[in-house]
């Protein structure tokens, strides 16, 4: 079973979430919000967004590339840390 579908009830409430911010982005736009909200209300999906990658991809990591009882030839526990604090900053 891989990690997005067994955490896909998180999964799916995070998307829900940003669809949310989304709809509340076409809202402002149709109710001639001022352009500051409008990029406050972008700017929150975005951060949304990222977090949801960053999420995916520390699994992905964690899940494929470390666990050596799975894989006999995992990266290093500590480079894949390493990798998933340099992810997360360049998403944020």
């Amino acid at each position: 079973m891989t990690h997005t579908i067994r955490d896909k009830q998180k999964l799916v409430a995070r998307v829900r979430r940003i669809r949310g911010q989304v709809e509340a982005i076409e809202r402002a736009l149709d109710g001639e919000a001022g352009c500051e909200q409008i990029m406050h209300l972008i700017a929150g999906a975005r951060g949304a967004m990222a977090g949801l990658m960053a999420e995916v991809v520390e699994d992905h990591v964690r899940t494929h590339l470390v666990d050596a009882g799975i894989y006999p030839d995992a990266l290093n526990a500590v480079a894949a840390e390493q990798l998933i604090d340099v992810i997360r900053t360049y998403l944020k």
